[in-house]
């Protein structure tokens, strides 16, 4: 029988309207990512205030990444062994408490940069367990039907953040002061844990707990990953692609500046570009999630994100790489989303939280690395040859992937 007409539709949109559960998470959700994308420019501001440090501004920002590296699995764990959405709201309610106390010790004129790293650190830890916990839900809220396409609206959600948090932020430190940004996304936090507090999962889709030991539990994990193609090549694609992708993002303002002869105003616009087609990518994958040929555009989008890539660090012409990084922004998010949805279809219920813990781990654990061997290629050699060395490393690897491993241009 063929499908209703309705799962057809183009419309980006369409899984917000068929869940509530999921439109209730999503607002919120999106909400809360505009106050943390304003709270990551403030703390970076304050630890360049307080310290005049490149070095501490980079320390903080690594430790608001770093717990992630080390806990994710952990985090996993707990995420399979515990009702999930319960476990996103202790944990989103945490991050509010550090929201709460940034602002008032801002406010204070007590922030240090010793509370700036601490309350970093303790953020970077609850984001460990939050982070596997929110994406294992994602599977509760619309079932594996749509996954696909929640989870590119989850990225438009993200990458809008991405353009108005920072956006927000300035205004708001300029006339406001830095310590209402945190002040703000403490607020934004409610919207979250509102958004959390309405869904109601049906009992159907309610895990059994697991018992045994954590190690024994994080063996299992490991074992199916390894066992289970191609999970450990898709989780090796979101190792490369991050670790030698970053340094685009990480080095733009040299690029913009020492490159393209460029000002703060046209550094802007080449960002704008980039979230443009993020949001752009991400839309696409939530208006088909990938449809019948998901395997084709994978592979495509696995080729095009390096080469384009590579055109960017060869391009001195600015209207020239603001179109390039329109196609970079594209190709990177609808391969992490593709990624992502492969990784949720393959996995079992009882695994998916691990599973996903091993993902975060590799994707956002390999960014502060990528980011710093980016600026020392970059200080060696330019910056043109840490954007382009990585994207032709990324190539390579790409042709080997998909040779070595053909069930990666499956549909599904």
């Amino acid at each position: 029988m063929s499908a209703p007409l309705p799962s057809r539709s183009l419309n980006p949109f369409r899984t917000l309207a068929k869940y509530r559960n999921f439109r209730i998470f999503w607002f919120g959700q999106t909400i809360s990512l505009v106050g943390s994308w304003m709270q990551t420019v403030a703390v970076g501001w304050t630890a360049l205030e307080l310290t005049n440090d490149p070095f501490m501004v980079g320390l903080v920002s690594a430790a608001g990444t770093f717990p992630i590296l080390i806990l994710s699995l952990p985090g996993g764990l707990v995420a399979d062994r515990n009702e999930k959405l319960r476990v996103v709201r202790i944990t989103q309610a945490l991050l509010l408490t550090e929201a709460a106390a940034l602002w008032a010790l801002a406010a204070t004129g007590h922030l240090t940069i010793h509370w700036l790293l601490t309350l970093s650190l303790f953020g970077g830890a609850l984001s460990a367990f939050e982070i596997p916990a929110r994406q294992s839900l994602m599977v509760e809220l619309v079932g594996k039907e749509d996954l696909a396409q929640a989870i590119g609206l989850n990225s438009t959600g993200f990458n809008l953040a991405r353009v108005l948090g920072p956006s927000i932020a300035a205004i708001v430190i300029a006339r406001l002061g830095v310590a209402w940004t945190f002040g703000l996304n403490a607020f934004s936090y409610l919207a979250v844990l509102i958004g959390l507090a309405l869904i109601v999962l049906p009992e159907r889709r309610a895990m059994s707990r697991q018992t045994g030991g954590s190690l024994e539990g994080l063996r299992e994990a490991l074992h199916y990953v390894r066992d289970t193609p191609p999970l450990p090549m898709l989780l090796a694609i979101a190792t490369i692609f991050s670790l030698l992708g970053v340094p685009v993002i990480t080095l733009l303002p040299v690029l913009s500046r020492d490159v393209l002869g460029l000002g703060a105003d046209g550094y802007g616009a080449l960002m704008a570009a980039l979230g443009l087609g993020a949001v752009t990518g991400a839309l696409s994958i939530a208006a088909t999630g990938g449809g019948r040929e998901s395997g084709k555009l994978f592979r495509v989008a696995s080729f095009a994100f390096p080469c384009t890539l590579l055109a960017t660090a060869l391009s001195r012409h600015a209207v020239l790489t603001g179109v390039l990084l329109f196609a970079v922004g594209l190709t990177m998010i609808i391969n992490n989303a593709l990624v992502n949805a492969r990784l949720q279809a393959l996995v079992t219920d009882a695994l998916r939280g691990r599973v996903l813990s091993l993902y975060v781990m590799v994707y956002v654990g390999s960014s502060p690395i990528g980011s710093f061997v980016g600026g020392w290629v970059a200080r060696a050699a330019g910056v043109a040859w840490a954007i382009g060395g990585g994207a032709l490393l990324i190539l390579l690897f790409a042709v080997w992937a998909f040779r070595r491993e053909p069930r990666l241009a499956a549909a599904r």
